[in-house]
C-alpha cells in the first residue's frame, strides 16, 4: 500500500517545490525592479552621529575619489578647505584640482556651498546656490577630524539618473592601506562600485612653465562610455584657473 502511494506524495512535493521556486523568483524580479526604480533617487545614507563640524573644517587632502560618470580618473592634486558661517549654518568648500593629462598641470579650483538643513544632522548638508537645478546632498559619513574623513554626495534631478561621488580625505597627502580599506568598505551599500573608486596622485601638483605645453603634442584621451557631457570638474562647477 506505501509504494502506491509514494508516486502521488512526490508529485505534490514537485507541485509545492514549483510554487515556492515560482514565489521566490517574482518576489526577487519584483526587489530588482524596485531598485531599478530608485536608481533616480539618492539613498538613505547612515551620516556620522554626533558630527562635530568645528573640529572637521581646514584643509584636506583628496586622496581616492569616486564618481557615477567617470569610468577613468581625471583629476590629480585635488585639494580642499572648509570654512563654515555660524550665522547662516552654511558650509563652503574651496577645493583646486589640475585634469591628470594636462602637460603643464594648470590648477583649476572652484567652491560649493551647502546649507545644513537641521541642527540635529550636522553631517547632512544641502546644496544652497538657487542657481543648481535639483537637490544635491553631501554627507559625512565618517571622519577621526585629525586624519581622515569620507563625504559622499548624491545630486537628483529631474528625469536624469542620479550622481553619485565620493572623497577619501586625509590631513596628509597619504594615507594608510588600512584605513582607506576601512573607508571604502562603507561605499558598497550606496550603490558605489569601488571599482571605480580611484587613488588620486597628490605629487608633483605645482604648475610648471605654460611654455613647455607648446613642445609637447597634444595627450591622446579615450572616451568613456560612462561619461555623461564634456569635460568638467568633480562638483559640476564652473573651472576657475589660477
Amino acid at each position: 500500500m506505501t509504494s502506491a502511494f509514494e508516486p502521488f506524495g512526490i508529485y505534490r512535493v514537485r507541485i509545492f517545490l514549483f510554487l515556492l521556486l515560482t514565489v521566490y523568483f517574482i518576489s526577487e524580479t519584483d526587489g530588482v525592479y524596485k531598485r531599478r526604480e530608485d536608481k533616480s533617487k539618492c539613498p538613505k545614507v547612515k551620516a556620522i552621529r554626533n558630527f562635530d563640524t568645528a573640529e572637521f573644517l581646514g584643509y584636506w587632502y583628496i586622496v581616492q575619489y569616486y564618481a557615477s560618470s567617470e569610468e577613468a580618473l581625471d583629476y590629480r592634486c585635488m585639494r580642499a578647505e572648509l570654512s563654515v558661517s555660524s550665522e547662516i549654518a552654511e558650509v563652503t568648500m574651496n577645493f583646486t584640482y589640475s585634469f591628470a593629462d594636462d602637460p603643464i598641470n594648470e590648477q583649476l579650483g572652484g567652491n560649493i556651498t551647502w546649507k545644513i538643513p537641521s541642527p540635529d544632522f550636522p553631517a547632512h548638508w544641502v546644496h544652497a546656490e538657487d542657481t543648481y537645478e535639483g537637490i544635491y546632498n553631501t554627507y559625512v559619513l565618517d571622519s577621526d577630524y585629525k586624519s581622515w574623513a569620507l563625504l559622499m554626495h548624491c545630486a537628483e534631478k529631474s528625469k536624469s539618473p542620479r550622481y553619485l561621488s565620493s572623497f577619501i580625505m586625509s590631513r596628509d597627502p597619504q594615507l594608510g592601506v588600512n584605513v582607506i580599506s576601512y573607508l571604502r568598505e562603507k561605499l558598497p551599500r550606496y550603490d558605489i562600485d569601488l571599482e571605480y573608486m580611484f587613488p588620486m596622485s597628490q605629487e608633483n601638483c605645482t604648475t610648471v612653465d605654460p611654455g613647455i605645453g607648446l613642445l609637447m603634442p597634444p595627450p591622446v584621451r579615450v572616451v568613456s562610455k560612462r561619461r555623461n557631457g564634456g569635460r568638467r570638474h568633480p562638483l559640476k562647477r564652473k573651472n576657475r584657473r589660477f
